[in-house]
């Protein structure tokens, strides 16, 4: 059984050190004009907790956008955050939050953990939320998003009610303050998403479509859940995965071109409906990220000049 109190996030501090690899990247500027033809831009996930350090790195390796991760929530820390942005022309795309609380990401403890879903933790989790909007509308930061929960694929099921009415709160909360709510999807399948997002009905709700999470999940082929999904799928998360092969746990995550999703039909598919957002690089295994970062940057940015 995995346990996991915070999410494993891609750049830190501690771990990109070495700066000479960020010779291998190119600049900004010639990224953007090899992408002219296409909005879709390539990004990362960093932390932000000390900002001009964290978001140089992003900058350094060539990155014009960025998913952002903060531990505590403080007016100062949003200041510093919309600054280093500001300076650094780094377009921010969402603030990633959870918990606080333990998650247990496998299919038996998962539904009890995840989320709003479950009632233990939910006022809590609520109010990590209200805390990140308010950070977000600080910060400079359009949206926020997390794992909502193994949200009920019976709409008649009390969980499923509770969480429709919960989310109505936080969405109305986060409208008022013009953010945005992101669903990252996974535990859920993409037509049950679509029902709770439609339920909700704030308005301000979208989806961060995790290629992987729906194929760990056992939940859907992700190129057929974005003909369910694609109207409301504002960022992407490029993270590949396999189908699960027993009962109890998740799908292993594998880098990307090693798993089940199709990147090159997605973001064709994508093209095709205008898709003006971002995939950001999402890697979780352990080791060294740096060149695998470099590597699917480079992999994800030829598939969208094509």
């Amino acid at each position: 059984m995995k346990i996991v109190n915070r999410r494993n996030f891609i750049l830190s501090a501690s771990t990109v050190s070495a700066m000479s690899i960020f010779a291998r990247f190119r600049k900004k500027d010639d990224i953007q004009k090899e992408g002219a033809l296409s909005k879709i831009t390539v990004g990362v996930i960093s932390r932000a907790d000390n900002p001009e350090v964290d978001l140089k790195i992003v900058s350094d390796m060539g990155f014009s956008a960025c998913q952002l991760n903060v531990k505590d929530f403080s007016p100062e820390l949003a200041r510093r955050v919309k600054t280093t942005l500001e300076h650094l022309k780094i377009k921010p795309i969402t603030l990633i939050c959870m918990g606080p609380g333990t998650y247990i990401y496998n299919f038996i403890d998962g539904p009890a953990t995840i989320g709003l879903v479950p009632r233990e933790g939910r006022e809590a989790r609520v109010q990590r939320l209200l805390q990140g909007i308010d950070f977000c509308k600080a910060a400079g930061i359009p949206a926020v998003h997390a794992h909502f929960g193994f949200i009920p694929e019976n709409p008649r099921d009390e969980l499923y009610a509770e969480f429709v009415a919960t989310m109505k709160k936080v969405g109305a909360y986060a409208l008022d303050k013009k953010i945005d709510i992101y669903f990252e999807t996974g535990q859920e399948t993409p037509i049950t998403l679509l029902r709770a997002i439609t339920d909700i009905g704030t308005g301000n709700l979208y989806v961060n479509y995790d290629t992987a999470n729906l194929v760990m999940y056992g939940k859907a082929n992700p190129l057929d859940g974005l003909k369910i999904l694609s109207r409301y799928v504002k960022s992407f998360h490029a993270k590949d995965g396999l189908y699960p092969t027993t009962p109890t746990e998740l799908g292993k995550e594998v880098p990307i071109q090693k798993g089940e999703v199709d990147f090159p039909g997605i973001i064709s598919y994508m093209k095709k409906q205008n898709f003006e957002g971002n995939f950001t690089i999402e890697y979780e295994l352990s080791g060294s990220k740096k060149d695998y970062i470099l590597h699917v940057k480079e992999y994800l940015e030829k598939l969208i000049s094509a």
